[in-house]
């Protein structure tokens, strides 16, 4: 009988489980991870990427004519296997990806330039399109991987990445292809801007924007790699970026991080981010006056996505955390109640998305602080922060990379011009054809009739039919 309970009491804890593992895990209505120039597939982080020939040959998946396959001959030590291999495009080539539902896509590409004595990758400079976006211009990658992460709203059933050589000497290349749906509640379509005088207003139309990731950061933490993140993503740790951190601490949590209904999802963020922070506490007994500053260099001439994650794993009880957050020295949002955030729950993730007009900025930094506001008490947490986001906009023109449009560069791309040239060569050709023949048809056509005799032709006097001229000699 105790035997028997046991196992009703395992049966109970295993199919608890299935079901929390079910409930919480991520499945994406589109997946894509290739391996590209592989003929073999390949596991990174426990996910299977497919090897680009073995997934043409169950339908076309990219396209270029004169693309090769490149093997790495002495690849580096620990280096994952989609490193080890890459697609070289000497032309223009795409890769066309179908998809199930309207939506954003994720779509990393990563590189890797590695030493082959059959490519010179010095050769290398291209531009990467992704459903008419610009995303890379004159991109020529660099030793050692490097993965380039963007977020594409599609709505007509395709995710289609084209490689373009910059010139006729240049050729471009690619490791491996990710295209992975995004989470419904990935991002929202209504957002606050700041401005850089420091006024806010709603700003719409956010989910149609194309975006390129540029700093994902955990705070206070380690380094959060795909294995550990339920949308595999990497988070890397803060301290390169804080500028001002007197006064403040790193705190660990421990305990289970408690994702609710309109809050924060692990897809949003993962529970390695959320367990870590950095905070602000009271000093001697006061509020202290010190706000935690980050710095990250960008672009200018773009818009930029700014999310803040929070998640009050520091404070002892509820209505305690009160603080104010500033981005480039403007108050962008004043006494942030946390409690009151996530309807009461400590240790619930909550996050907050700004947008910030960097087109007219010129020093090139987005500045980001946190620090306590004039609600904050005393001998308590003043002010936290458990991760950060930036993601780049695209322009007017469609591009993350640049002042140029997807209909420039096609416009302007090698084989396009080596086309027209060809087409012009064969026009001329053509032209000087019929000048030949209708020439030939007019010299014809004087020449047709009555032949002139040659005047060497000796006269025979004893031939009474002997001709004479162009008549019969009489006799």
């Amino acid at each position: 009988m105790a035997i028997l309970c046991e196992f009703r009491l395992f049966v109970l804890l295993f199919s608890t489980l299935f079901f929390v593992s079910v409930a919480i895990s991520f499945s994406p209505a589109d997946e894509y991870l290739i391996d590209c120039g592989s003929v073999v597939d390949s596991t990174v982080d426990n996910r299977r990427f497919i090897g680009d020939v073995s997934a043409s040959s169950n339908g076309k998946l990219f396209s270029s004519v004169g693309s090769i396959t490149l093997q790495s001959e002495i690849p580096a030590p620990n280096l994952a296997q989609i490193y080890k291999t890459a697609r070289i495009f000497t032309r223009q080539a795409k890769y066309e990806f179908n998809v199930v539902e309207n939506g954003i896509q994720m779509v990393r590409i990563h590189f890797h330039r590695f030493n082959s004595s059959k490519i010179d990758f010095s050769d290398a400079e291209f531009h990467v399109t992704v459903n008419g976006y610009v995303v890379l211009r004159n991109f020529s990658g660099a030793f050692g991987p490097r993965v380039r992460e963007f977020l594409i709203w599609v709505d007509v059933g395709k995710v289609v990445i084209r490689f373009v050589p910059s010139k006729d000497s240049k050729l471009a290349f690619v490791n491996a292809i990710e295209v992975i749906s995004a989470p419904k509640d990935l991002i929202a379509d209504v957002v606050t801007s700041v401005s850089n005088d420091g006024a806010t207003e709603k700003l719409n139309g956010l989910v149609k924007q194309a975006m390129e990731v540029v700093y994902r950061i955990n705070v206070g933490g380690r380094k959060v790699t795909p294995f550990n993140d339920t949308w595999w993503r990497t988070w890397v740790p803060d301290e390169r970026f804080l500028k001002v951190s007197d006064g403040s601490e790193k705190v660990y949590f421990s305990g289970r991080i408690k994702y609710r209904l309109g809050g924060a999802s692990r897809e949003v963020g993962p529970d390695n981010l959320y367990n870590t922070a950095r905070v602000v506490k009271s000093n001697n007994g006061s509020v202290s006056q010190v706000n935690m500053t980050w710095e990250f260099p960008v672009s200018s001439g773009y818009k930029y996505l700014i999310r803040l994650h929070f998640c009050d794993i520091a404070s002892m009880s509820l209505g305690m955390l009160y603080f104010n957050i500033y981005i480039n020295g403007n108050l962008a949002y004043q006494d942030l109640d946390m409690s009151d955030a996530t309807n009461y729950v400590l240790a619930s993730p909550y996050y907050i998305d700004f947008v910030v007009d960097g087109e007219n900025s010129s020093s090139g930094l987005i500045s980001l602080s946190v620090g306590p506001s004039n609600k904050s008490i005393e001998h308590v947490v003043d002010a936290i922060l458990n991760g950060v986001e930036i993601m780049k906009m695209n322009n007017t023109l469609g591009s993350l990379d640049g002042s140029v449009s997807t209909e420039m560069i096609l416009s302007h791309c090698p084989n396009r011009r080596n086309l027209s040239l060809f087409m012009s060569m064969v026009a001329f050709m053509c032209i000087l054809m019929s000048v030949y023949i209708v020439t030939q048809r007019r010299k014809a056509k004087d020449g047709f009739g009555w032949l002139r005799l040659s005047d060497n032709v000796p006269e025979d006097n004893n031939n009474p039919k002997s001709v004479e001229g162009f008549g019969t000699r009489m006799p």
